[in-house]
């Protein structure tokens, strides 16, 4: 897989305790790294870091990217070879109660990364995890690409398009001709088993229906390019790949990672399938009055550069996708936590397969 390039690499993950960086982890153990992470603190109650035990298998350094000595002593010590890039405060409805830490995190935790690989020429490649609300979301009916405006409505939006532009002046002004080959990846609306955090469709239906409630649902006409979160990783994995690699062509580039344009369900869609792993779910919709907080109805994202320079493509159709997250949250609500540990590893061998099945470049 990847060309066996993670097979005893030293591997960073910042943001390791959360839902994408937890599940990045795992691979990168099943491929064979040593894998260090950084994060603040466990995000959420349950947690997939912590079902997974992942604290007696990497190293686990505690710190918050806004101080940047704590991350530079974290970089230090480890020497990795390649860095991931996901701590963030990553929730919009958050970003409206906590601008300032929203902004700070997202913004100046990138900032404050990319100023510690500037000093330590011995990171080979950098991937920096934003988002796909980077755009200036004008809800067009087609898929935002690589070079359209960034902006954002909402502080969370707005402090990942701050990221990019960081990013950019960082690539522009220091990593042009020597330092670590960085690029930024953009992807949004995952999905998957692990998932718990606050305001996120899935794990506010998975939260009631475990408890036999019927879950609240807001804004179900709202579409969204939902995926399962083994997508994007695969995406992050061969863009960190093809940097460790020194492929010029992919330095200090952004690419997007998401389904066909035309995967594309609402909400109302999502939770209609996902039902169908748990009897008896029920769920109303709650048409909420103007909160001043608001979010976009319609985001596509175009992949068109991930396939041509990448040979990068999804492999999941949207019926997987929605199988795996709810087998996966069937398992933890009816299994012990070892057994739920081994379906994330399963899931992740299930993923490869398919990959490998539709002759994907990366499965090498």
């Amino acid at each position: 897989m990847f060309e066996s390039t993670y097979k005893g690499r030293r591997v960073l993950v910042t943001g390791h305790t959360g839902f994408k960086g937890s599940w990045l982890c795992a691979w990168l153990l099943d491929l064979g790294a040593t894998v260090a992470g950084f994060s603040i603190n466990i995000p959420t109650k349950p947690s997939h870091f912590e079902v997974l035990r992942l604290t007696d298998q990497i190293e686990h350094f505690e710190g918050d990217v806004r101080n940047k000595s704590s991350l530079q002593h974290t970089i230090d010590k480890f020497c990795p070879d390649i860095v991931f890039h996901l701590a963030a405060q990553s929730l919009i409805r958050r970003s409206y109660e906590n601008p300032i830490a929203t902004f700070e995190t997202n913004s100046l935790g990138t900032l404050n990364l990319l100023d510690c690989l500037r000093s330590k020429p011995s990171v080979i490649a950098s991937v920096l995890i934003t988002s796909d609300k980077c755009y200036e979301n004008v809800e067009w009916l087609w898929g935002y690409r690589e070079n359209d405006r960034l902006g954002g409505k909402d502080p969370y939006s707005a402090s990942k398009a701050c990221a990019e532009l960081i990013s950019k002046v960082y690539m522009e002004s220091f990593f042009r001709e020597s330092g670590p080959n960085i690029a930024t990846a953009r992807a949004g609306n995952v999905i998957g088993g692990g998932d718990w955090a606050l305001d996120r469709i899935v794990p506010d239906c998975v939260r009631a229906w475990s408890e036999g409630k019927p879950a609240n649902i807001r804004n179900p006409n709202a579409t969204r390019p939902w995926q399962h979160v083994l997508e994007p990783l695969s995406g992050y994995l061969v863009l960190g790949q093809k940097l460790f690699q020194g492929n010029p062509e992919v330095k200090n580039q952004s690419f997007n990672f998401g389904p066909p344009t035309n995967v594309n369900q609402s909400v109302g869609e999502l939770i209609t399938d996902m039902a169908q792993y748990w009897p008896g779910a029920e769920w109303k919709f709650e048409q909420e009055a103007d909160s001043g907080k608001p979010e976009s109805t319609l985001l596509k994202l175009n992949c068109d550069k991930a396939l041509q320079m990448l040979n990068w493509n999804s492999v999941l159709e949207f019926p997987k996708t929605i199988r795996m997250t709810g087998e996966w949250y069937q398992a933890f609500y009816s299994q012990e936590s070892s057994s739920v540990a081994k379906n994330t590893s399963r899931q992740i061998g299930e993923y490869t397969e398919m990959a490998t099945q539709s002759n994907l470049a990366w499965t090498q």
